[in-house]
């Protein structure tokens, strides 16, 4: 892809590190919301540029509605870190486990965090996604709340129906050389949503940022998936689901692309037409 033959760089996935995020403001109680039309202001120590990705059509304009419903889950969020009793309390992860409601994600070494670029990635895509008829939800409303718990979000898009429900995250592995994607999906399925359609909708998403430019990873999973048993979001997914690990915010190269308007424009370009292509499908 353009971005990585210009930057002469690859682009990567996931979030494996707690890292202090920025103090939250009120927090929004925890719900769904159709597609945002504007994208969020950065703070000058935790977020990339103002950005500039284009604006739904006006209303006179809308495309034909397709009837298919995607739930974008942008990773953690902004208020994380300033309600720890909150975010570590046990909430239901599937499997018959509990694990903390939320996390606060990780960051690159320079600050710019992994809730700020879930963020904006996901309103990019759900721009995208708007403008070919498609509904989209997502699992918060802002990037300066609390939560929701992963029980909260799995439920959000279970509530919605959904066709697809894909978490946005990006990882923080300090493993040497560590880079790349990944694609998880809940292993063994505990449902039929989570057998085929998940798997379905995992490899599609595979397919796409593969097919992007963006190298699978080093370092978790094989050949850009990764089945896992341990993530509450999935486990409790009653609909197809799958969580897109971007790439190792540790990583110098990814971290500064993550950074960069142009690297989260094209993050959301290929996960977008990936989910298109999984609802054609």
């Amino acid at each position: 892809m353009g971005l990585v033959l210009a930057i002469g760089l690859t682009l990567f996935t996931a979030c494996g590190v707690d890292t202090p995020a920025s103090s939250p403001s009120s927090p929004p109680p925890p719900g769904t919301t159709t597609v945002f039309t504007t994208l969020p202001q950065p703070s000058p120590t935790t977020s990339a540029p103002p950005s500039s990705a284009p604006q739904p059509p006006p209303s006179s304009q809308q495309p034909p509605k397709t009837g298919k419903v995607v739930v974008l889950d942008p990773g953690h969020n902004g208020g994380n870190s300033g309600k720890p009793g909150e975010i570590n309390k046990q909430v239901p992860a599937g499997r018959g486990k509990t694990k903390p409601c939320n996390t606060t994600g990780t960051s690159t070494d320079s600050g710019y965090t992994e809730h700020a670029f879930t963020w904006d990635v996901s309103q990019r895509i759900s721009q995208a996604l708007a403008a070919k008829g498609i509904r989209v939800i997502l699992t918060r409303q802002n990037d300066t709340g609390v939560g929701p718990c992963v029980n909260e979000r799995a439920a959000i898009g279970n509530d919605a129906g959904a066709d697809a429900v894909v978490s946005i995250h990006a990882d923080g592995s300090n493993s040497a050389g560590a880079h790349g994607f990944h694609v998880a999906y809940s292993a063994p399925p505990l449902n039929a949503q989570q057998g085929e359609p998940s798997m379905r909708l995992a490899t599609a998403l595979r397919d796409g940022l593969r097919a992007g430019g963006f190298p699978t990873s080093t370092y978790l999973g094989s050949n850009g998936l990764a089945p896992r048993a341990d993530l509450g979001g999935l486990n409790l997914s009653t609909r197809p689901a799958a969580l897109v690990e971007c790439g190792n915010m540790r990583n110098a190269a990814e971290a500064a692309a993550m950074a960069s308007e142009e690297g989260r424009q094209q993050y959301a370009a290929v996960i977008a037409k990936a989910i298109e292509d999984y609802l054609a499908a």
